[in-house]
């Protein structure tokens, strides 16, 4: 039998999920409930890490929607879904998977039924957003790191 090295022992425990931000709009109410139903939809997401003590992290998955009618805009909902994480014992290459990519999975469920209750609450049919392959999407973020390295980190548009 190993002996418990608990240094060394792998650990992921969600400690919290919370919804951090909740925003909702209907800037075309009521004069786009009277318009033929055929949206168009636009989602962004994207993640944020911030070190809190001790292996413990925040994970936030923001996701924006917006849903559009022709040229107007139905409704736009951003959800900012978070999460506190200890995650001790990974190595510093095996981080970098654990923070971007399982933990936004983990987000998402939460994330996607907040954004399907909001729409449905603000008079809409029901959206449920597809799956995201948050795998792939940490994958192409190392890439763009690697073409750019000053682009590497997250940064605020304005």
């Amino acid at each position: 039998m190993a002996e418990n090295n608990a240094p060394s022992e792998k650990q992921f425990i969600i400690q919290k999920i919370y919804t951090k931000d909740i925003s909702f709009e209907t800037p075309n109410s009521p004069k786009i409930f009277t318009q033929k139903w055929e949206p168009a939809l636009d989602l962004n997401l994207g993640t944020n890490v911030l070190p809190i003590e001790n292996s413990m992290f925040e994970v936030s998955l923001t996701l924006t929607v917006t849903v559009k009618v022709g040229e107007s805009t139905a409704y736009l909902v951003e959800v900012n879904q978070s999460g506190v994480f200890l995650i001790a014992g990974f190595t510093e290459q095996e981080m970098g998977p654990m923070l971007g990519s399982f933990c936004p999975n983990i987000l998402f469920p939460y994330a996607r039924e907040v954004i399907s209750d909001l729409v449905s609450k603000g008079g809409f049919p029901q959206l449920i957003l597809a799956p995201v392959n948050f795998d792939a999407l940490y994958m192409q973020h190392l890439q763009q790191a690697q073409q750019s390295p000053q682009n590497s980190e997250t940064k605020t548009l304005n």
